[in-house]
């Protein structure tokens, strides 16, 4: 199977989340070509868009190593900036442009075609179980996505082992960085709502912006951890404040600030959320002015303990290049924080410095050398 040809069949499916274009019908023949049992999984909910998945199986008990990604891609934003067809995937001087190469088509063709190359060598059987698990809500609300699929998988009596997800995990070069965790995620709206009226007579009104600056900083302030031996220090960043008052003689009504916090396992979104919520039932206490909050935790921090299947990764890296490489939780998050609740879970694909991208782009000859790397891994877990 030619990772190449298959990235650009791919990558020309303008699979703009939630929409599918096509590509999970690109990614289920060629699996089925290859023996793989292959299931549908669309989803949908009230208020969000309905979404079409795949899994795709092939052998039967354990150990079962499971491939996750996503064929949805953000959108391309200016065409004209473009200097092709985002979705055309031409290659230019060695490189294959188009929304999706690095994040994460590239990665999904190359572990395709590492998969055909396994069966071949192992003369088209094996102990145990490989499958695919791909979703089209990775870069949406990952509401039908991922979660919703394992929910469906472990209904059907199905346990995965490990998990290797295709996120673009390395800054520079192919081989920099493996994922053994992400950083946990929360997002806050901080409302404070108080009397308008005449700044010249602040005595007939309550000024609701004091109070949030005080909350901020009580905010701000706080050192909530030095990091550790996994993960770098949680930071809190305030991302917005506004009062949507354009007069200059008006005491505004209500006062707003949105913040998001990226944790490491010191902490949990929920404690997180109580710690918001006291500050500012503090800031505004003994007067008439009232606070409200809404927190959405996209995922609380986690961690893979390094040991088997991390090794394995890191041994098959080194084997193509001669160097380990470094096992991190940096980053933003990805599916992995769904799939941590089933198995253990490492994320290893492509470089992720064109992502989301105008000219979005991955070398060939990364895409080939990864595929290489994805059929060691497979080796080597199937022989442990």
């Amino acid at each position: 199977m030619d990772p190449i040809g298959l990235a650009q069949d791919l990558i020309r499916c303008p699979s703009v989340t939630p929409e599918d274009a096509g590509a999970l019908d690109v990614l289920q023949s060629s699996l089925e070509s290859m023996g793989f049992d292959c299931t549908r999984l669309p989803f949908s909910e009230p208020g969000t868009p309905d979404v079409d998945n795949l899994f795709a199986k092939w052998g039967e008990g354990k150990p079962h190593l499971c491939f996750a990604g996503h064929t949805d891609v953000v959108p391309v934003g200016d065409r004209d900036v473009w200097s092709v067809d985002p979705f055309a995937a031409e290659i230019r001087d060695g490189l294959l442009i188009g929304r999706g190469a690095t994040d994460m088509k590239g990665a999904i063709a190359a572990f395709v075609s590492a998969v055909s190359r396994f069966q071949e060598a192992r003369s088209g059987s094996v102990s145990g179980a490989i499958s695919f698990l791909i979703t089209g809500d990775e870069e949406g609300p990952g509401i039908n996505g991922t979660k919703k699929m394992l929910a469906w998988l472990q209904d059907q009596g199905d346990r995965i082992d490990h998990c290797l997800v295709g996120e673009p995990t390395n800054p520079k070069v192919l081989g920099d960085m493996v994922k053994i965790g992400r950083r946990g995620s929360l997002n806050a709206v901080i409302r404070v709502e108080g009397v308008q009226g005449h700044v010249a007579y602040p005595h007939l009104a309550h000024n609701p912006v004091p109070p949030l600056l005080e909350i901020l900083s009580a905010l701000t302030s706080r050192t909530l951890d030095e990091g550790n031996d996994h993960f770098q220090a949680s930071n809190l960043e305030v991302t917005s404040v506004d009062v949507g008052n354009m007069a200059t003689n008006v005491i505004p009504a209500q006062a707003e600030a949105r913040l998001n916090i990226r944790f490491n396992d010191e902490h949990t979104g929920a404690d997180l959320c109580r710690w918001i919520d006291e500050t500012c039932q503090k800031a505004v206490g003994g007067t008439d002015l009232r606070v409200s909050n809404t927190f959405d935790v996209t995922g609380d921090a986690f961690v893979t303990v390094p040991g088997v299947f991390s090794d394995l990764i890191s041994a098959a890296v080194k084997a193509k290049y001669g160097k380990a490489p470094e096992l991190s939780t940096s980053g933003g998050t990805s599916d992995a924080r769904f799939i941590k609740d089933y198995c253990p879970v490492a994320e290893f694909g492509l470089i992720g410095a064109t992502m989301h991208k105008v000219d979005e782009c991955v070398a060939v000859s990364d895409i080939e050398d990864l595929s290489d790397i994805y059929f060691d891994i497979l080796d080597g877990y199937f022989a442990v």
